[in-house]
């Protein structure tokens, strides 16, 4: 890493972490960057058990609430057990905890969706009744209106484990993030990556977010540098459709924004977790417009994405639409 070191006061960080072997290497990457950065600083790992991390044989969907796999970790930061925090994005709910903040968005890893097949057939070469594995309720749900044929089977675990699952539990592959398989070093293992027009990417996929508490001048000041203006310009549109949509796992709905020249264009979808009905939108607005995502949200609920919705939530209600996220 050839950065300019700053001339920082000497510091002895500590990142809390899940323990996962994808999450290990974010939080290592992170450190990585901070040390090489900042002359004189140190940081070491605590590793926080999350709620998400100790039931392994539930469905996420099943499971539901917000912050499975934070919530614990900003409790540490809270009560100072640890500095910061790195989290996949796309796990961290839109509303903080009072006395946090989203310090850092670091540049996006590729955010698209992955198959991984077992025996080197893709998707559309699968026979009816194939099984396919995923941990998430938003792949079911578009691979299930992309793929009506298919059956699509529930899988937990870390990207090792749920790619050992392929052959464990006879499966013809199974659909994971690009981002954790190249991460982890086998991209060799992919056979397809999917369009992220059909399959949209969840909210923030593929992008890692620092989080710390407010009014820590210094560790904001070190965490600062890891800041990627670019990809935060799109995620913070994509939470902002999240929030209005008053997002969970409980309901597949996702949304991508990439920039389009001097502005963003973004796709959303919100779908019936059976795949279908599902509806999907694009627009396209100013980079620099934070309403872009709460706009997106307003084109799908006037459309009917309230009545999807509230199909699967009784007491669905969208979320504010303040422009932010």
């Amino acid at each position: 890493m050839n950065r300019e070191k700053k001339n920082a006061q000497k510091m002895n960080l500590i990142i809390g972490t899940r323990g996962s072997t994808l999450a290990l290497w974010q939080a290592r990457h992170v450190a990585a960057i901070i040390e090489d950065s900042n002359s004189g600083t140190t940081v070491s790992l605590t590793i926080i058990k999350t709620s998400g991390d100790k039931m392994l044989d539930t469905p996420l969907s099943v499971i539901g609430g917000k912050g499975l796999f934070t919530k614990e970790i900003e409790d540490a930061l809270l009560e100072r057990r640890v500095d910061i925090a790195v989290h996949s994005l796309k796990d961290l709910p839109t509303e903080l905890p009072r006395g946090l903040l989203l310090a850092a968005i670091m540049r996006r890893e590729d955010p698209r969706d992955v198959f991984v097949s077992r025996d080197g057939r893709d998707l559309e070469d699968l026979e009816p009744g194939a099984r396919i594995g995923t941990s998430s309720l938003r792949r079911r749900a578009f691979l299930l209106n992309r793929y009506p044929a298919l059956e699509v089977v529930p899988i937990r675990g870390n990207v090792d484990t749920r790619l050992r699952k392929i052959e464990s539990e006879d499966l013809a592959g199974a659909v994971v993030a690009a981002a954790g398989i190249v991460r982890m070093g086998l991209r060799d293992r992919i056979t397809s990556y999917l369009d992220p027009y059909v399959m949209i990417p969840a909210v923030g996929q593929g992008a890692l977010a620092i989080e710390c508490r407010v009014n820590d001048p210094q560790i904001e000041a070190v965490v600062n540098g890891l800041h990627d203006f670019g990809t935060s310009r799109c995620v913070l549109i994509e939470r902002a459709f999240l929030q209005r949509m008053g997002g969970g796992c409980q309901v597949p709905m996702a949304a991508h924004c990439v920039t389009d020249g001097d502005g963003v264009r973004a796709v959303a979808a919100v779908v019936h977790p059976d795949g279908s009905p599902m509806l999907r939108e694009v627009y396209a607005g100013r980079a620099d417009d934070p309403r872009v995502g709460s706009r997106l949200a307003d084109l799908l609920i006037e459309r009917g994405a309230a009545a999807i919705l509230r199909s699967v939530l009784q007491n669905w209600e969208p979320g504010p639409d303040d422009g932010t996220s």
